[in-house]
């Protein structure tokens, strides 16, 4: 676990120099292709926002122009009320994480975590204070004659991101920092890093198209697709309540079952009908049904939306399983139960089963 200690000077220690991001129209083209449509962002002071979406939704794209690597076509880029959009990255005071973690590799560890404070003229007494302090708030202290190459993957994550906070910089992005990494190690590390960034209040925009780091570490995700932001919104808000059939597909699975409303009630082919709390425009609806939402057997036997299904497939997911369901007649559906020592799976592939759902459970997504 990385200490909680704050290297001396660090900005928004004193809640003076905390800084915010804001992005205006901001639009990129290379050629034919709009990487970035208009984007409209702001990040608070202190706030851990995830830039969530699939490869060419143009999120590194977003990223870079707000590091100083690419110069958008229109729009600005502020931090901290200044326009930096036509600063170059070196002006920019802006501290950075590569997937690659892009350290030198000639040089050790001390030398790599100096590198930018020499880069900024500061005298030497007080970089070897700083690399002292910062190795010994990653827990590497023992490390600093080390080259790159003598350091695992996850002791070579932790050294870049010291080197990119060691400056005390005014924004930290991270561009999918633990992609390298196995699962385990990358879990890890992602706690560490949240319980960091807070300690030391950094303002931080974390680039990632992986659903559950965004959800785990997020104050907020902007899921992005074709160069816009399609939602903007607590990880709780972008998962229960999404406001597009991509967001919903996109982040965690889905069960999206067509229907028709009248009034607040909704007629579902194969399904059924239930009762929204409120009622949705008249005409075609799409719900969303999250897998977890699903109740089985028993369990759905008092709910007021109960079908039977026939059970496809079971996927054994160590502390829950899934079901693949086929009603009779209905759209084939995904549901996840939690999974107990002993307990045995709820019905056998080829049997049928009873599921049910509440209109608490149900969420209309936007069509379009």
């Amino acid at each position: 676990m990385l200490r909680s200690r704050r290297i001396a000077g660090t900005a928004g220690c004193c809640g003076v120099d905390r800084v915010r991001l804001e992005l205006t129209g901001l639009v990129k083209r290379f050629g034919p292709v709009v990487a970035l449509g208009g984007v409209d962002l702001a990040v608070e002071e202190g706030e851990f926002l995830t830039i969530l979406g699939p490869s060419g939704s143009g999120k590194t794209t977003l990223l870079k122009s707000v590091a100083g690597f690419e110069v958008p076509d229109e729009g600005n880029v502020r931090l901290g009320g200044q326009d930096v959009t036509m600063q170059p990255a070196r002006s920019r005071n802006v501290g950075m994480v590569f997937q690659n973690y892009a350290l030198f590799p000639h040089l050790n560890v001390a030398q790599n975590l100096a590198f930018p404070l020499e880069m900024r003229k500061v005298p030497k007494p007080e970089i070897a204070r700083r690399v002292a302090e910062v190795l010994a708030l990653v827990e590497l202290e023992g490390y600093a004659a080390r080259l790159p190459r003598q350091l695992s993957g996850g002791q070579q994550q932790r050294v870049a991101l010291a080197r990119a906070i060691i400056f005390n910089p005014v924004l930290l992005l991270l561009d999918e920092p633990f992609g390298a990494l196995d699962r385990k190690l990358r879990e890890s590390l992602q706690l560490e890093v949240r319980r960091l960034q807070r300690r030391l209040g950094l303002t931080t925009l974390f680039i990632t198209h992986d659903q559950e780091e965004a959800l785990i570490m997020s104050d907020r995700i902007a899921v992005m697709d074709q160069g816009r932001i399609q939602q903007l919104g607590t990880p709780t808000e972008v998962y229960g309540l999404p406001a597009s059939r991509f967001v919903a597909n996109f982040i965690g699975e889905s069960n999206l079952i067509e229907g028709k409303a009248d009034g607040a009630e909704v007629t579902m082919p194969g399904i059924g009908r239930i009762t929204l709390p409120k009622a949705p425009p008249p005409g075609p609806v799409t719900l969303l049904l999250r897998p977890e939402a699903l109740r089985l057997g028993a369990a759905a036997e008092d709910a007021p939306c109960r079908l039977t299904a026939t059970v496809l497939e079971t996927i054994f997911l160590g502390l829950s399983v899934k079901l693949r369901l086929q009603p009779d007649g209905g759209p084939e559906l995904i549901a996840r139960v939690p999974l107990r020592p002993s307990q045995p799976l709820p019905a056998g592939e080829g049997e049928n089963i009873l599921v049910g759902f509440s209109a608490e459970d149900a969420h209309v997504v936007p069509r379009g």
